[in-house]
């Protein structure tokens, strides 16, 4: 059995991180682990008959002050405000940040993630949701169990679908909260710009705003669910498309902010005054609605700071099986949804 046997399964064995447990068998030049939880990580390897490997332990201790940071896309504010966090936090621990940014294909987060593990990065940051393609997110898994295997430390901001520390943000609750606070302004006639069908942050948002409508008995006509990139043309394009319908509706629900910048857009080009004519709400709160008129609705998310915790969760020593952080979002009323009179 002791050639089968990984630090995988004496970390599982243990109930500690894949971290902890190679820094307990390994050692490290900059983290040591606590006695308790050493002696059941050594416990554990002892029982599985499990040999250290030598390449592995060097690793653990020739770890560079290097945080890998993977990002969807750098040019969205949703993402550049959680590297601001990241890289302040950062900053403040010695650490430098190197950036990569996937264009939003999936597959390549496993790649960079590799890179960074090839250039002994400390720490590995991932940053986007998970969409619907299982191999990418299983391919995405093991890169990051192989870093953690080696020592390092790795956070995701996203679904809590891969074996580390997890950010995630409470998308169907924000989106459910927004829903109804809408429908409280007396709005009854919902559109939806619903994002790409494969992406599961979309996917949350337009499920927890379906919930909201059908708590108060309202619902969403099919056609009245338009999907879109995650972009402000992708917002243009969508709401161009709800609008060639001619629909009956009185509030488009935008499920991220920059989509909901390219529907005001679009709906200034066609001569339709906002909010009269139409209300719109968005999702994320980035900094750039500060310029927008009229103010936007929106939910707020706390993104610079989720990017300075995922730092302080991968700097954290001593700590059990991977955990979860859940982070909820606050709606924010402006003028882009007003009160519709009874």
């Amino acid at each position: 059995m002791t050639g089968s046997v990984t630090l995988h399964d004496v970390a599982r064995r243990a109930g500690v991180s894949l971290a902890t447990a190679s820094r307990a068998l390994n050692g490290s030049a900059n983290r040591v682990v606590g006695e308790k939880l050493r002696e059941r990580v050594l416990q554990a390897a002892a029982e599985l008959r499990y040999s250290p490997n030598a390449h592995a332990q060097a690793m653990a201790r020739g770890r560079t002050n290097i945080v890998g940071l993977s990002l969807h896309d750098i040019a969205d504010p949703y993402f550049s405000a959680v590297a601001a966090g990241v890289m302040r936090e950062a900053e403040a621990h010695g650490l430098l940040v190197t950036m990569a940014s996937t264009e939003r294909r999936p597959r390549a987060e496993s790649d960079y993630v590799g890179a960074f593990r090839r250039h002994w990065a400390s720490v590995v940051i991932v940053v986007g949701s998970r969409t619907d393609d299982r191999a990418a997110t299983d391919r995405l898994a093991d890169e990051l169990a192989a870093f953690e295997a080696e020592g390092g430390r790795a956070v995701a901001v996203s679904q809590p679908r891969l074996p580390v520390d997890t950010i995630s943000i409470d998308n169907h609750a924000g989106a459910r909260d927004l829903g109804q606070a809408l429908h409280d302004l007396g709005h009854r006639r919902f559109a939806v710009l619903s994002g790409p069908g494969d992406l599961v942050t979309a996917t949350e948002r337009v499920t927890g705003f379906r919930e909201a409508l059908a708590r108060r008995g309202a619902r969403l006509a099919p056609e009245h669910v338009v999907p879109g990139p995650f972009t402000r043309d992708g917002g243009y394009q969508a709401m161009q498309q709800l609008l060639d319908l001619s629909p009956d509706v009185s509030c488009v629900f935008a499920v991220n902010d920059v989509m909901a910048v390219g529907a005001m857009a679009a709906l200034r080009d066609r001569g339709l005054d906002l909010p009269a004519a139409m209300a719109i709400a968005g999702f994320d709160d980035i900094a750039t609605l500060r310029d927008v008129n009229p103010g936007l609705t929106t939910v707020r998310i706390p993104l610079e700071e989720i990017g300075a915790l995922a730092v302080r969760l991968a700097l954290e020593d001593d700590v059990e099986w991977p955990r979860l952080r859940r982070i909820g979002g606050e709606v924010v009323l402006r003028a882009s949804t007003p009160r519709i009179p009874a």
